[in-house]
């Protein structure tokens, strides 16, 4: 079981934590204070359900089918030494994160409604969250576990973006601070991979 969790919250922390729309997105709503708790919550629900859907989706046919099993291991396999092989190429480029101006304050529901075009509209979120984290998970012997380490993975990135950004701005405008990021995400993925291969 705590095997179970504890893949399930490497893989997702591995997937949230390179910068992206969403992260952006919650972020800068966090450093204008402007409904930053309810947009850090959203995202982790959006992320829990899709993460759920996909591991509990795909076990049942993976399941009954060798083949579309050994598919998802392998491909699992090759998809994370490709997006850990990006985070390494990252890690040795300059980037930081830009810090975006308010233009007056949104309405909870404008901002709200924001978030989850953020979210569900990219077409990553549905490769990461439902298909890569959805078939490794429906892989696992404790499927649940598997969320449940997912979803914490989530809860944890997106409150420590939407409580911590006043104190992270400067830290994250660092491009040593993503670089090292980068390469945690690239160690995550390499060894989540190297035990799909070896399982």
């Amino acid at each position: 079981m705590w095997q179970s969790y504890l893949n399930g919250l490497l893989v997702a922390f591995g997937l949230i934590m390179a910068i992206g729309t969403q992260n952006a997105f919650v972020l800068a709503q966090s450093l204008r204070r402007e409904h930053h708790l309810p947009v850090a919550a959203l995202c982790v629900f959006c992320d829990a359900v899709l993460v759920a859907l996909g591991v509990f989706g795909l076990a049942t046919v993976l399941a009954n089918n060798p083949t579309l099993l050994a598919v998802a291991r392998w491909g699992g396999a090759v998809f994370l030494i490709w997006y850990g092989s990006q985070a390494l190429r990252r890690a040795f480029s300059q980037q930081s994160l830009e810090q975006g101006e308010g233009q007056g304050q949104k309405s909870r529901r404008a901002v709200l409604l924001s978030a989850l075009a953020v979210t569900l509209l990219n077409p990553h979120v549905y490769l990461d969250t439902v298909l890569l984290i959805g078939s490794l998970g429906a892989q696992q012997t404790v499927p649940g576990a598997y969320v449940v380490g997912a979803a914490s993975a989530s809860l944890v990135w997106f409150f420590t973006l939407a409580l911590g950004a006043a104190w992270l701005a400067p830290w994250l405008a660092r491009p040593g601070t993503w670089r090292l990021l980068d390469l945690m995400v690239a160690v995550m993925m390499f060894g989540v991979a190297a035990q799909l291969i070896l399982h």
